[in-house]
């Protein structure tokens, strides 16, 4: 595990905002059942953990996009992370909605860009990765380049890394999921007992059912 995706996976069990349950498992809005509940709002509770979080992100953004004109943010919940970044880099910054207002200018892409802006995209969660394209495609239906995407987490499931390629985006994640199941085992957060079934939720998401089921 890198050095930035064991803090992050640190930071995130600390303050509570991932929670891990193999035997009474979550159920997500597809009728998914899901061992784990994540939840990055929370990190913006803590300053420590805030700065360091969008330090992580800037640097990745430095090594990997130098090119970059602007930032955007995936409405809602990355729309704050994607200000501290923009801030921090000195750059431009506007937010997508998940589709057009249906009052007013109909828009989607809320703030300025200009055509042929290279633009990297600020999100705070990859589940599926559905949500996230359809921000790149709005972008780029506003004549944008994207350069790229940067995330606090992923579930890193295979269909996401799929559809990610599929559509060209290049993903940077600060932490995915087997990093962060690592730590929780290593922070005696989980037992080891459940590490197995706990991996193979990723592995197949749609059918997985939970201990024992």
């Amino acid at each position: 595990m890198e050095n930035v995706e064991k803090i992050i996976a640190q930071q995130l069990l600390s303050v509570k905002a991932v929670k891990l349950d193999a035997e009474n498992p979550f159920t997500w809005a597809s009728g998914w059942k899901s061992p784990i509940y994540c939840d990055n709002r929370k990190l913006l509770t803590y300053p420590a953990e805030r700065k360091r979080v969008t330090e992580a992100f800037v640097e990745v953004i430095k090594n990997n996009f130098k090119d970059v004109d602007m930032i955007a943010g995936v409405a809602t919940g990355a729309i704050a992370w994607g200000v501290m970044v923009a801030e921090a880099l000195g750059k431009p910054f506007v937010y997508v909605r998940p589709k057009p207002k249906d009052h007013g200018t109909q828009s989607q892409v809320e703030g300025t860009i200009e055509r042929n802006t290279r633009v990297v995209v600020v999100e705070d969660l990859i589940s599926t990765g559905a949500s996230s394209l359809s921000c790149c495609s709005a972008l780029r239906k506003a004549d944008a380049v994207i350069l790229g995407m940067v995330a606090i987490f992923s579930y890193n499931f295979p269909l996401s890394r799929r559809e990610f390629e599929y559509a060209n985006i290049e993903l940077h994640t600060l932490c995915q999921y087997d990093s962060l199941l690592e730590e929780a085992v290593n922070e005696n957060y989980i037992d080891k007992k459940y590490l197995e079934v706990l991996k193979e939720w990723r592995m197949n998401p749609s059918t997985w059912k939970g201990v024992g089921v």
